[in-house]
């Protein structure tokens, strides 16, 4: 990649993928208000809810320098797991279904790869999902982990901004 300029310019999106239809999909969507609020004081940061978009993604994640996915995950762990992922441990082509919707997420992060516009860095932060029953709530044990999701998702931006 050779878009690295200094640290302080660098911009980091944040991006909330998931289908808030069903229930603990929509980890990612239910987090982004109280990450607007725990990541205030960083001018550099992006948050956008990507929600079910697919394709129309590909400009936000091409034009981050670091980029943060956020994500339910199903990794076989127990719901409420936190799941870390980064760089090319994420699936950018049709391979294992991680959610109900990520095909369309895969795509938009193949495309930036052919592209060769991949952002320096990217980590996939989720959450393993208890339930995914239609519903717009979700399960009592995800909601429980929202803080330490934004702990890490924090700490992260953090990491990135030093």
């Amino acid at each position: 990649m050779t878009k690295l300029k200094n640290k302080q310019t660098n911009k980091i999106s944040i991006l909330g993928i998931g289908n808030i239809l069903y229930s603990d999909e929509g980890v990612a969507i239910h987090v982004l208000p109280l990450l607007e609020n725990a990541l205030a004081g960083f001018e550099n940061v992006e948050i956008i809810e990507g929600a079910t978009d697919g394709m129309r993604l590909l400009g936000p994640v091409e034009e981050a320098d670091y980029l943060l996915i956020i994500d339910a995950i199903n990794a076989g762990e127990a719901g409420g797991t936190l799941i870390t992922i980064s760089n090319d441990d994420i699936p950018q082509y049709f391979g294992v279904k991680m959610s109900i919707h990520q095909v369309g997420f895969q795509e938009v992060l193949f495309a930036s790869k052919i592209r060769d516009k991949l952002p320096n860095e990217m980590v996939m932060i989720g959450v393993q999902p208890e339930s995914l029953v239609l519903g717009v709530e979700l399960s009592d044990t995800v909601r429980a982990v929202l803080p330490d999701l934004v702990i890490a998702v924090v700490e992260q931006v953090k990491k990135w901004s030093n």
